[in-house]
């Protein structure tokens, strides 16, 4: 495998600037720089010069053997001055050192995986740290960075592989007077126990609602006030107002974290009765909108089509006044409080979509991999030749969490998510 290098800290320029360089040749392309490396692990300032003796730079240096690095690999770091022209001479020196190339995207990370410091789901921990704009975001991933995921699955291949082994130990000893139905049926008894404890994982809300965010659709007949409480709601001019019906035609979105939650609020054409083309495909967007919400803010003064938050839009106008506010929150432009309140409805039904830092969450690869394993456990037999082969199917499926049997579509996807230096 050829060594690889890249900037591993932010874009130039900057005070300090990390260059890493992995790979069999490493030490080789670093000493070719500073003439001799520091002891392992113990940070010490070296000149780095060109293959003509100039100078170009003064760096701090460590060096990390492998296996116990980052990458499982020989790995050293040099902590330069974060010029660009420094990176570049730098870089420049490393790379006229043969079998030394520049890294693609997350190809460090993807060399701890293949070299067994890291499995998949720490990895994908990792992809969603660097991408976390959100405390809640910060806390799940670096869980699942730190091995929370890898180790309850790591922990239910275990209790599998103790099944799976007297399962092994009946069918080598079937004829003998011990082996009853008595054992088949404590099988199928751990087997069902094993599928409620994953199963209960599966019940909890999946990691993606923190990545993505929550969608709160706003939707309503037009000119009911969508646009003008999209933007009270976002705390900025996402959408134009005005008093003619029809003026959104199709579907605004404005991202919003409200205390640490990640929200995504949707604001939809009018829903009426209309031979316009384009009005028409405005509103089939807006009943897509709404069948895919997880929260709806209805602002209609009849009742809306599916469970949502019902809202008593524009209450400040006179002819508005006098309606009935029963089930229905108020809001008004001239009214902070109300818009907090609607806030407020709006985030104890969120609570209860997102994942809470207590709760182990799986994203959707690995929740479909834990349905899988939890599909076959619960098919159950009376025969242990075929609970052996259901005990087999779940094992490989939940091998897939940890990339065991990962397939490079698959790795070349996660890491792709990666920048360059990681």
């Amino acid at each position: 495998m050829t060594t690889i290098v890249a900037v591993s800290s932010g874009r130039p320029p900057a005070a300090i600037a990390v260059i890493r360089i992995s790979g069999g040749e490493a030490f080789a392309a670093a000493r070719a720089l500073t003439g001799s490396l520091p002891p392992p692990r113990e940070a010490r300032v070296r000149a780095l010069r060109a293959a003509d003796g100039a100078l170009l730079d003064r760096a701090l240096m460590l060096v990390f053997p492998g296996p116990r690095s980052a990458t499982g690999e020989d790995l050293v770091e040099l902590h330069c001055h974060g010029g660009r022209a420094v990176i570049d001479a730098v870089e420049a020196a490393l790379l006229a050192t043969p079998e030394v190339r520049r890294a693609e995207a997350g190809e460090f990370t993807r060399r701890a995986l293949i070299n067994g410091r890291i499995d998949l789901a720490e990895a994908q921990g990792l992809a969603d740290l660097l991408a976390a704009e959100t405390e809640r975001q910060r806390v799940a991933a670096i869980a699942t960075a730190e091995g929370r995921v890898s180790r309850a699955v790591r922990d239910w291949m275990e209790r599998l592989s103790r099944l799976a082994a007297q399962v092994e130990a009946m069918l080598d000893f079937a004829d003998e007077d011990d082996v009853t139905d008595t054992g088949v049926e404590a099988l199928r008894e751990a087997c069902a126990l094993l599928a409620a404890d994953m199963g209960a994982v599966l019940d909890v809300p999946p990691i993606e609602r923190l990545r993505d965010g929550v969608r709160v659709v706003l939707a309503g007949p037009p000119n009911s006030g969508k646009s003008t409480l999209i933007n009270l709601l976002s705390d900025r001019d996402v959408a134009i107002v005005a008093p003619i019906a029809g003026t959104t035609r199709d579907r605004i979105e404005a991202p919003v974290t409200r205390n640490g939650i990640p929200f995504v609020l949707t604001d939809t054409a009018g829903l009426t009765e209309t031979d316009n083309v384009i009005e028409r495909m405005g509103v089939e967007r807006t009943v897509e909108s709404i069948a895919r919400a997880d929260i709806l803010l209805w602002l209609d003064d009849q009742p809306p089509p599916r469970e949502a938050i019902w809202v008593l839009p524009r209450a400040d106008e006179d002819d508005r006044a006098a309606l009935s506010a029963s089930g229905r929150i108020v809001v008004s432009r001239e009214d902070a409080e109300s818009i907090a309140r609607l806030w407020e409805a709006i985030g104890e039904r969120a609570s209860l979509l997102i994942p809470r830092e207590s709760d182990l969450s799986l994203d959707r690869r690995q929740r479909d991999a834990c349905r899988i394993a939890v599909a076959a456990l619960q098919h159950g037999s009376d025969d242990a030749l075929i609970i052996g082969e259901q005990l087999r199917s779940a094992s490989m499926a939940l091998a897939g969490i940890l990339g065991i049997d990962a397939t490079e579509a698959m790795l070349d996807s996660l890491f792709g998510q990666f920048c360059i230096g990681k």
